[in-house]
């Protein structure tokens, strides 16, 4: 009867465990590494079930800038003439919801879709252009974000092309002396209900690759 050892090696994500059996005899030995093999064998079933059951977290991403239901201040929008091209321009809703047009003068714009106003300038060019129709396009959109807590300028930040949480933080002159950039709060409205992220983007400013974060319309960006 002489000494034998068996050892037995399963994997665990990011380690390996050795287990080893000390037998005394050949008979012995073989009672007792069917178990241990038949262990091992369902230790790897379980691990591969629950790492297809866990999907890796993905954050939303944003790849164009998303345009409001109504003018707003600050909105541009093309007018084409296809009677009249000679009168077609661009106009940027000015603070008071306004624009200036040729033959009507001032018209308030600002709470309007787009086709509604386009049907609505329509008719108002009837009197004035044989071919009255109108086309209204949004050239350029005001949609905000907006930053607060521990930044240097909290206010708002206007979505002028598609802008990632960092940069929209930049914007507003970056973090301030105590900020905690491991535990920045995102707040959406999604489908009337708030929905909040909480991102560290202090992988980003040592550096280090990680995933953007993209931000929507009217997110609210809060700093701690």
């Amino acid at each position: 009867m002489g000494l034998v050892m068996e050892s037995t090696i399963w994997l665990v994500p990011g380690e390996a465990i050795g287990v080893a059996v000390v037998t005394f005899s050949t008979r012995v030995k073989r009672r007792v590494v069917k178990p241990v093999f038949g262990c091992f064998l369902a230790a790897v079933a379980i691990l591969c079930w629950s790492s297809c059951m866990q999907p890796a977290r993905r954050y939303p991403t944003h790849s164009a800038i998303q345009t409001p239901g109504a003018l707003a201040p600050g909105d541009v929008v093309k007018l084409s003439f296809p009677g009249a091209p000679e009168i077609n321009q661009i106009q940027k809703v000015r603070a008071d919801g306004k624009i200036s047009l040729p033959m009507l003068g001032e018209l308030k714009v600002g709470g309007k879709r787009l086709g509604d106003l386009q049907r609505e300038l329509s008719g108002l060019y009837r009197s004035e252009i044989k071919n009255s129709e109108v086309v209204v396009t949004l050239e350029f959109s005001a949609i905000p974000v907006y930053v607060t807590g521990t930044v240097r300028s909290p206010g708002k930040v206007v979505l002028d092309r598609p802008m990632t949480l960092l940069e929209a933080i930049m914007e507003v002159g970056g973090f301030g002396d105590f900020a905690n950039t491991k535990r920045v709060v995102v707040i959406r409205n999604v489908k009337g209900r708030h929905t909040t992220y909480v991102l560290d983007l202090s992988p980003a400013l040592r550096g280090l690759p990680s995933e953007a974060f993209y931000l929507k319309a009217y997110d609210a960006i809060y700093v701690p």
